[in-house]
């Protein structure tokens, strides 16, 4: 069992010497604290309940004994903190779980040709043997050559296969990076870096409603969505009736101003068709 923050911090008070309304301390915890002594109770008129503390002692020993907390200031301080570690967690409680911690940030990236990135102050270089990726831990300290555009691809397939795609992007330096796993990460970072992001997705609906509201909502003039220069052709002939049926726009088209996304939009409203981004990975 955790003690909640809002207990912790009455605690606090209380042994302060406040004395707080038992209303604030209903908690399976506080009731034990009263059966054992810890707590004591005061009436004061007919049904107003103060809990308060003689022994501080007591409170210690308990805390200690049951939760492993050894100082109620710095488990208070642990909770509230957003980089807490679980080694950190343990530290204050005994606990490495005592509160949801992520011990696998970043994201994947992916390569077909070397490109010298800086990572923790150092230079590496991002060059993923065929069939493995790079995953970045650090993305905080993870930087790209200026003239680097990332790449952002929606399906698992494409990013395995880029080497076939590499007809796409003759005319720039492309560092590609997955969607997947999905996490606040991958735009955070690209939101720090200067760098140009293309969003390479599914032509459909679908891609575009992971676009705009996933990438260019955070990185406006710096996002543009991919289309091909034979879009309309392969659409027309390759897209999919079936994901124009099931697919709606989930965003305003009255405030789209990029002219792909347009274009996009106008062709699956002609063909009424949508298209895969894995035809280009075969």
């Amino acid at each position: 069992m955790k003690l909640p923050i809002s207990i912790s911090e009455n605690l606090i008070a209380v042994q302060n010497g406040d004395k707080i309304p038992f209303s604030k301390m209903k908690h399976a915890t506080v009731d034990l604290m009263l059966e054992n002594g810890v707590l004591k109770k005061q009436i004061q008129g007919r049904s107003k309940v103060l809990i308060y503390l003689t022994d501080k002692n007591k409170l210690i020993a308990f805390l200690k004994n049951h939760f492993g907390i050894e100082s109620l200031e710095n488990y208070v301080h642990g909770l509230r903190r957003t980089d807490l570690s679980r080694a950190e967690a343990v530290e204050i409680s005994s606990n490495s779980k005592l509160k949801s911690i992520r011990t696998f940030k970043g994201f994947l990236v992916n390569s077909y040709q070397p490109i010298e990135c800086v990572l923790n102050n150092k230079q590496i270089t991002i060059e993923p043997t065929e069939g493995t990726f790079t995953f970045i831990y650090d993305y905080e300290t993870f930087f790209l050559p200026n003239d680097t555009t990332v790449i952002g691809i929606e399906n698992s397939e494409n990013f395995r296969y880029i080497q076939k795609q590499k007809g796409l992007f003759n005319n720039i330096q492309p560092l590609f990076v997955s969607r997947y796993p999905q996490s606040k990460d991958l735009i955070k970072w690209l939101q720090a870096i200067p760098n140009r992001y293309l969003h390479f997705g599914d032509f459909d609906f679908a891609g575009l409603n992971i676009y705009v509201s996933e990438f260019k909502k955070y990185l406006q003039d710096k996002a543009s969505f991919f289309l091909p220069m034979d879009i309309e052709k392969i659409l027309a002939g390759k897209g999919n009736r079936k994901n124009y049926d099931r697919q709606t726009v989930q965003f305003d088209r009255s405030e789209i101003k990029e002219e792909n996304v347009l274009m996009l939009l106008r062709l699956i409203e002609k063909y009424k068709k949508g298209l895969d981004q894995e035809i280009f990975s075969t």
